[in-house]
């Protein structure tokens, strides 16, 4: 994963083309990347398959570069069937060399091999200049080998913005080559 296409961008045009949009007079008010989380729940897969929860694990590695962290239960709900301290997910934090590598592969890699793109929709900023996105399968990533699948899932992924509101976010986006539905 090298990334440096992205983070190169930013850096020399991106940074510059901001500052002129918004008209800042700091460097620091610029916005930037602070981080990508994906996250996947799991459900009761845990309990009930082992061999699709460790496929689960190993596809998020792939498609991360990272091993995930296991998000366990705080309680027990019995309405559930759950036990405390249970996995019920997975999540992966991606900063710096690797967050630009997954977000450039994310842009001209894995949306567009997605079935029916017609681009991202503006509506899942947060108000803060993070924007959500859910993917339906994650066989849109392009390590993932589709003969190898067992188990289709999909994924939430988080990216966070140092932007104060949603219209700097969707400009830093917009200007990283996020493909939006204008």
């Amino acid at each position: 994963m090298s990334g440096g296409n992205l983070q190169h961008l930013y850096f020399n045009k991106i940074r510059v083309e901001l500052q002129k949009q918004f008209e800042y007079t700091n460097v620091h008010q610029i916005p930037k990347l602070t981080k990508i989380t994906l996250n996947r729940g799991l459900g009761t897969l845990y309990q009930q398959s082992p061999k699709v929860f460790e496929s689960s694990v190993s596809d998020l590695m792939l498609i991360t570069g990272q091993k995930p962290r296991f998000n366990k239960s705080k309680k027990s709900i019995a309405g559930f069937k759950l036990r405390e301290g249970t996995v019920v997910g997975l999540s992966v934090t991606l900063r710096r060399k690797k967050m630009y590598a997954f977000l450039e592969k994310l842009i001209h890699f894995s949306l567009p091999a997605a079935r029916d793109f017609r681009g991202l929709s503006t509506k899942n900023f947060d108000g803060l200049g993070n924007y959500n996105l859910g993917i339906k399968e994650h066989a849109i990533f392009p390590e993932i080998d589709f003969d190898k699948i067992d188990h289709s899932y999909g994924l939430n992924i988080c990216i966070v913005t140092t932007a104060n509101n949603d219209i700097e976010g969707k400009a830093l986006l917009k200007f990283l080559g996020m493909p939006f539905k204008d």
